[in-house]
């Protein structure tokens, strides 16, 4: 047992950059190359699955590379200090932000800085092909870039794939340690974040088949055999931001004054019509003329790869969300060229860069197993830069509960596994007559199908579908936030100096409970769009939930709240959460759900299945902090909570 694991409230943030990357990130010089006299390693770039017993041999010297050399900055020691500093609610430095231009000027890299890196790597025989504040991107063969990063670069087995990949962790010249944070690229297996929802491709027109219940309970499946000893109620339709800002404390505020962001891959062509068409139909406050924005890339790439059209839906999701539960909140949506990481750290370094936001909602990520040390390091940076600006990101935890489903092995997701963002879990919410709040369980779907005769479920509760995603990081250190709030069992996991936990909060994330969204779709011969409204869920709606409702709170703060975890850890076991757990009610809880089983009409036929909460694989939300939906949920008092006395 750790001895430094005292029970009292703990709310600074640690410097938890991934273990391997972590040194060089914060400054400290990094490991001595001992075959390379003059040179420094830079720690995690060579991938785990590069192993002696995958290697194919080296890569043809003629191949081509393209990387991305991120630069540390001036101070990377100090930036990480003082993002921990301002979002400490108990520091005297909280809440004193700086600018963006302050910021690059007192950690961002110096023109001496990048005119060496350049030198450097065109020595080697590298095309330099972009600077910006955070990289110098270059290309050329293999040949050049092993001397240029001082390793071999060898074809590894991954899977049935082969990839390029460092036989070692790659070097810097000594002179340049402190300038470069780490290089990006050498190892080439596909690094792209999926979108975290549960959502059929936009491409045809999804729709869901009814009855429906207006709100949990009003319409019972009386003709449905029972479960759990009782008839059980039929899915809603999809819950609005009237009944989510009654669930979730939003009172009278609404976010005026505050700008929110939306990171994704692509833009939604329609997304103007589709949101003003969703606030008329659906009560929400009418979109004021500049209240909605999208800053996007000059062209796209890996369309077909990333499922281009499928993050339609998820910007659709994410800026209605926003709005429907802060509906004065000014909404800028920054597009990424791809989903791929590099891409993807580029639309946030943007929201830094030019400080477009106070809340950055983003649904997206991948297994931890697929990020690399290397790019973690890099999204950390940006973390940190956003942070010192008074910028707080908020991340779906995923849909797939522990991954072992999906991955077959039990780990969390990336980037919301990162101490310096807030990971949003998701909860099955229950929302009565009148707007009342009735209760929440920790969201996961077990789901059977009804028999042929209709009397009975077939092996009832069935099978699991999907759940909130959650469990303790095997890369990153526990942040002081996090200590005397989250159990031992949890942190002491893998490591018995504990680890990072995700998720820190949680909303509405079950699709059975889902929030209504409108979207112009394609009919199912593609020859016609049109707009139609379906429900929804996932993280992906726990997201943006999140970060409106942070939004309402920093209106009441009346000052940007920046990286949240510290204060929302802070309040923890106070009457601001509702405490989720699995069996909020003391009995089994199901819905009843008939779809079409096309997606979109009754000719192919209608599936009944009843739909089990809070079934979320291994993983239990349970009284006080558990790893389905962190500390809780808002409850009424959260958004107030925030207000300077």
């Amino acid at each position: 047992m750790r001895s430094n694991r005292a029970k009292v409230r703990a709310v600074s943030v640690a410097a938890t950059l991934p273990m391997l990357a972590g040194a060089l990130a914060l400054g400290i010089p990094a490991a001595h190359a001992a075959d390379h006299p003059l040179r420094d390693l830079l720690a995690g770039t060579r991938p785990t699955w590069a192993t002696a017993k995958a290697d194919k041999g080296a890569t043809s010297d003629g191949a081509r590379v393209s990387a991305r050399v991120y630069l540390a900055g001036k101070d990377a020691a100090g930036l990480a200090a003082y993002a921990k500093a301002v979002s400490d609610p108990d520091s005297a430095s909280y809440g004193t932000y700086l600018t963006a231009k302050q910021a690059q000027a007192r950690f961002g890299a110096t023109k001496a800085q990048v005119a060496a890196v350049k030198s450097w790597l065109t020595a080697a025989g590298l095309k330099v092909t972009g600077v910006t504040r955070h990289y110098v991107s270059v290309s050329g063969d293999v040949a050049a870039a092993e001397k240029a990063f001082g390793t071999q670069l060898h074809n590894y087995a991954k899977g049935s794939k082969t990839y390029r990949a460092p036989a070692s962790a790659a070097s810097v010249p000594q002179g340049l340690a402190d300038a470069v944070l780490t290089v990006t690229g050498l190892d080439n297996a596909p690094h792209m974040a999926t979108h975290d929802d549960q959502l059929p491709p936009p491409d045809t027109v999804f729709r869901n088949a009814g009855p429906f219940s207006s709100y949990y309970g009003s319409k019972t499946a009386s003709t449905l055999p029972s479960a759990y000893g009782k008839k059980i109620p039929y899915a809603v339709k999809g819950y609005t931001g009237k009944q989510l800002r009654a669930a979730y404390g939003a009172g009278k505020r609404t976010g005026k004054g505050v700008r929110v962001a939306i990171t994704d891959a692509y833009a939604s062509p329609t997304i103007a019509y589709d949101a003003g068409t969703y606030a008329k139909r659906n009560g929400d406050a009418a979109w004021k003329t500049g209240q909605l924005h999208q800053s996007l890339p000059a062209t796209y790439t890996n369309t077909e790869d990333c499922g281009a059209s499928g993050w339609y839906g998820e910007e659709t999701l994410d800026v209605e969300a926003v709005h429907a539960v802060a509906p004065a909140a000014d909404v800028t949506y920054v597009g990424a060229a791809s989903c791929t990481d590099g891409d993807l750290l580029d639309a946030l370094g943007k929201v830094v860069d030019h400080h477009l936001a106070d809340i950055v909602s983003n649904s997206w990520g991948e297994v931890e197993a697929a990020q690399t040390p290397d790019l973690a390091a890099a999204y950390d940076q940006v973390f940190q830069l956003g942070a010192v600006e008074g910028i707080g990101f908020c991340f779906s935890s995923g849909d797939d509960g522990d991954e072992v489903a999906g991955s077959g092995t039990k780990q969390v997701d990336s980037p919301a596994n990162s101490a310096w963002v807030t990971a949003v879990g998701g909860t099955s919410l229950a929302v009565g007559k009148n707007d009342s709040y009735l209760w929440e369980t920790g969201w996961g779907t077990d789901k059977a199908v009804l028999s042929a005769d209709g009397k009975s479920w077939t092996d009832f509760p069935g099978a699991f579908t999907s759940g909130a995603g959650g469990g303790t990081s095997r890369t990153v250190a526990e942040p002081d936030y996090q200590r005397g709030v989250v159990p031992d069992a949890l942190a002491e996991a893998d490591s018995a100096n504990g680890n990072r936990v995700v998720p820190d909060i949680a909303a509405i994330a079950d699709p059975n409970t889902g929030f209504l969204v409108g979207q112009t779709q394609s009919s199912p011969d593609g020859k016609k769009q049109a707009y139609s409204e379906y429900r929804i869920g996932g993280t992906s709606l726990a997201a943006p939930a999140i970060a409106a409702i942070q939004a309402l709170a920093q209106e009441a703060r009346g000052k940007a709240i920046g990286f949240a975890n510290p204060a929302i850890y802070a309040k923890y076991g106070s009457k601001v959460y509702h405490d989720v757990t699995d069996n909020p009610t003391g009995k089994g809880l199901a819905v009843a759900r008939v779809d079409f089983v096309n997606g979109y009409d009754a000719a192919g036929g209608l599936a009944t299945s009843v739909r089990s909460l809070g079934k979320d694989s291994s993983l239990s939300a349970v009284k006080g902090y558990d790893d389905v939906t962190g500390v809780g949920t808002p409850a009424s008092g959260y958004v107030e909570s925030y207000r300077r006395r």
